[in-house]
C-alpha cells in the first residue's frame, strides 16, 4: 500500500501506508498554504481566505497531518465516548480516509472532572479521536487567521508564546517610575464554558456547519447525554483558538478609546496583558479603572456571553502587588519584583509531598527519579523572575521531608547512620539527597536530587508584539528564537544539545525542525542490540514518527556532516 497521492488538493480515496507518507511534503503543502492565508487575511480578502481554507481542509497532507498530530500528543492514549484510539500504522492510515466533511457529525464529549486549586473540580470535554483529528484539521486553516488578527499582547494558547512573554510585559509596563500606579485584575467567570454560540457562529471564519456540529455536540455524564446550549468544551484541540478569537480585540479597543499620548503629556497609562483569559489593565488611578476601564471590559464582555468574576476581580496599587500567572507582582520603595506567589509555592511543595508519602516502599533512586521532573518544571517556569531566596526555601522544605521518609524506613537507626546513607556532600551543601537507580543497560548508577538553589537566574526575553509564526517576513526572528529555546531545553541532555546543533535543528528523516512542540526521540544509527555504542558520534535526534518510521521499516539514517566553516 503507497501513498501516491502528495498534492495540496483533495485526499485520494486510495488506501494510505502510514510509513510511506513523506512527510516533508506534507509539511511543506499545508505550510504553504497557511502562508497564503496569512497574505489573504492581511490585504482582506476574507473570500480568498475561505476558498484557501476549503482547500487546506480538504487536501491529504492536511488530514495526514491532523491525524499525525493527534496521535502523538500526550492524550493519545485517552478515548472519547467511542473507546477507540489510534494506535497502529493501519489505524492512522485508515483515519486520514474517514476525515471527509460530508456526512461529519460530532460525537458527545465524555465529561471528567479535574480538581482546581481552590477544592472545586473542573469539567474536562474528551472528544473521540475522529472529532479531536478534524478539530486538528481545521485548526491548520484557522490558527494562521487567529496569530494574524491576534492583539499583541495576547500570550495564552498561542505558537512560540509562553507565560514568561506575559510575566516580562508585566516587567516592561510597570517596573518604570512614571509607569502605571494602579491594576485591574480581572478574572472571567467560566470562560469556556459561558461563551455565546451565536457570538462564534457569527464571527469565527470557519465553515458554519462544521463549528455547530462542535459546539451542540453535548457531552456524556455517568452514562446520561446532557446538551451543550454555550461555550466550548475543555479539552478540545480548536477551544483555545476560539477562546482567543472571543476575546481579541479588547487590547484595541482599550488603545481606541485611551490612545498614548506624546511625551510628557498626560496619559492614561492604560495597558492589557492577557493570557487566555486571565488578564491585567493598568491605569494611573483608581476612578479610571474602576468608572472608565471596568464598564467598557464588561460591555465587551457581555455581547459575548460572558462577565467578570465579582470574587476574583479587583482593582489594587502596585505597591500592594498581585498574583498573575503564578507569580506576585508588587513594588517595594519604588522597584518592581516579580516573584514566586505564595500560594503557588504552597502547591508546589504539596505536590511533593504527596509524592514522597506515596513512595514509602520505593528505594531513594526511584523517589528521585520521580521528584526531579517535578523540580525541574517548576524551577524552570520560575528561573525568569526574582526566584532565588525562593528556590533556597524551597530545597529546605524538601530536605526536611525526606529527611522524615529516611528516618521512617529505618526506625532502629541514628541519624549519623541515616545522613551518611542517603546524603552527600556537593559544594557547599551537606545536605544533597542521592541513591541509586538502573540504567537502559540494567547498570546501577549514583543519582542526586535536583537542588532549586543552584538553578541560575535568566532573564527571559518577550517575544515581539506582531510577531507571526506563519508569515515569512518573521521567519529568521523565529529562528533565532528557536535556537536560544532549544540551547536551554537541552542543556545538559548528554550532549543532545550538540547533536542537535549538529544537526542545524532538522530531522534528517523528513528535513522538518526539531522543536519543543514536535518533540524528538534519541536515535542510535548502529542499534546498541547490534554493538553499537551510546557516544554522540553515533546518535541523531528524529522525530517520534520519524523515529518508529526508522525502526519499522528498518531504514538506515546518515548522520549529518557539518557544513564546512560551522
Amino acid at each position: 500500500m503507497t501513498a501516491h497521492h502528495q498534492g495540496a488538493g483533495a485526499a485520494s480515496r486510495e488506501m494510505v501506508d502510514w510509513h510511506a507518507i513523506d512527510w516533508q511534503t506534507v509539511q511543506h503543502n499545508v505550510r504553504r498554504l497557511q502562508v497564503r492565508i496569512v497574505k489573504a487575511t492581511q490585504q482582506g480578502r476574507w473570500g480568498k481566505v475561505k476558498a484557501l481554507q476549503r482547500l487546506l481542509t480538504h487536501s491529504f497532507s492536511g488530514k495526514a497531518l491532523a491525524v499525525r498530530r493527534v496521535t502523538e500528543n500526550s492524550g493519545k492514549r485517552t478515548p472519547g465516548v467511542d473507546q477507540i484510539t489510534w494506535s497502529t500504522p493501519a489505524a492512522k492510515a485508515a483515519a486520514v480516509q474517514m476525515l471527509r466533511q460530508r456526512g461529519y457529525r460530532s460525537s458527545p464529549l465524555r465529561r471528567l472532572y479535574i480538581p482546581k486549586s481552590n477544592g472545586k473540580k473542573r469539567p474536562l470535554g474528551i472528544p473521540t479521536m475522529r472529532d479531536r483529528a478534524m478539530q486538528a484539521l481545521y485548526l491548520l486553516a484557522l490558527d494562521p487567521i487567529a496569530e494574524t488578527t491576534a492583539d499583541p499582547n495576547s500570550y495564552g494558547f498561542r505558537k512560540e508564546r509562553s507565560p514568561a512573554d506575559a510575566i516580562e510585559q508585566c516587567f516592561l509596563t510597570l517596573s518604570r517610575t512614571n509607569a502605571a500606579q494602579w491594576v485591574l485584575d480581572g478574572d472571567i467567570r467560566s470562560c469556556f464554558d459561558e461563551i455565546s454560540h451565536d457570538w462564534l457562529e457569527a464571527h469565527i471564519p470557519i465553515e458554519k456547519l462544521i463549528l455547530q456540529t462542535w459546539l451542540k455536540a453535548g457531552y456524556m455524564d455517568q452514562h446520561v447525554l446532557y446538551p451543550t446550549e454555550a461555550g466550548t468544551p475543555q479539552g478540545g484541540i480548536c477551544s483555545p483558538v476560539l477562546a482567543n478569537f472571543t476575546l481579541d480585540g479588547l487590547e484595541r479597543m482599550l488603545q481606541a478609546q485611551f490612545p498614548k499620548m506624546p511625551y510628557r503629556s498626560p496619559s492614561a497609562k492604560v495597558n492589557l496583558i492577557r493570557f487566555a483569559d486571565d488578564f491585567i489593565i493598568t491605569g494611573h488611578s483608581y476612578e479610571l479603572l474602576q468608572h472608565s476601564v471596568k464598564p467598557l471590559v464588561e460591555a465587551f464582555l457581555q455581547e459575548r456571553g460572558l462577565e467578570l468574576a465579582p470574587d476574583k476581580t479587583r482593582i489594587v496599587h502596585i505597591e500592594d502587588g498581585f498574583d498573575f500567572l503564578g507569580q506576585t507582582v508588587r513594588k517595594y520603595h519604588g522597584k518592581l519584583l516579580i516573584t514566586p506567589s505564595r500560594k503557588n509555592v504552597k502547591t508546589f511543595l504539596a505536590k511533593i509531598r504527596e509524592t514522597i508519602k506515596a513512595n514509602k516502599q520505593a528505594t531513594a533512586g526511584q523517589l528521585i527519579a520521580q521528584l526531579n521532573p517535578l523540580i525541574r518544571g517548576w524551577t524552570n517556569y520560575h528561573q525568569h523572575v526574582v526566584s532565588k531566596r525562593t528556590f533556597a526555601t524551597v530545597d529546605h522544605a524538601i530536605t526536611k521531608t525526606l529527611w522524615q521518609w529516611a528516618k521512617r524506613r529505618h526506625p532502629g537507626k541514628g541519624r549519623r547512620w541515616i545522613r551518611q546513607r542517603y546524603f552527600r556532600t556537593a559544594g557547599a551543601n551537606h545536605w544533597v539527597f542521592c541513591g541509586e537507580k538502573a540504567d537502559t543497560n540494567d547498570t546501577q548508577r549514583s543519582i542526586r536530587l535536583v537542588q532549586a538553589a543552584y538553578v541560575p537566574i535568566k532573564r527571559h526575553t518577550k517575544i515581539r508584539g506582531p510577531a507571526n509564526p506563519y508569515d515569512p517576513a518573521w521567519e529568521v526572528y523565529f529562528e533565532e528564537r528557536l535556537g536560544l529555546k532549544m540551547a536551554d531545553n537541552l542543556t545538559g541532555k548528554r550532549k543532545l544539545l550538540e547533536i542537535w546543533k549538529e544537526q542545524h535543528g532538522i530531522c534528517p528523516m523528513c528535513n522538518q525542525k526539531i522543536t519543543e512542540l514536535t518533540g524528538w526521540h534519541n536515535h542510535h544509527i548502529i542499534w546498541r542490540t547490534k554493538g553499537g555504542a551510546d557516544s554522540a558520534e553515533n546518535r541523531v535526534l528524529l522525530h517520534p514518527e520519524c523515529h518508529r518510521r526508522v525502526h519499522s521499516q528498518g531504514l538506515e539514517v546518515v548522520k549529518p556532516r557539518p557544513e564546512k566553516g560551522v
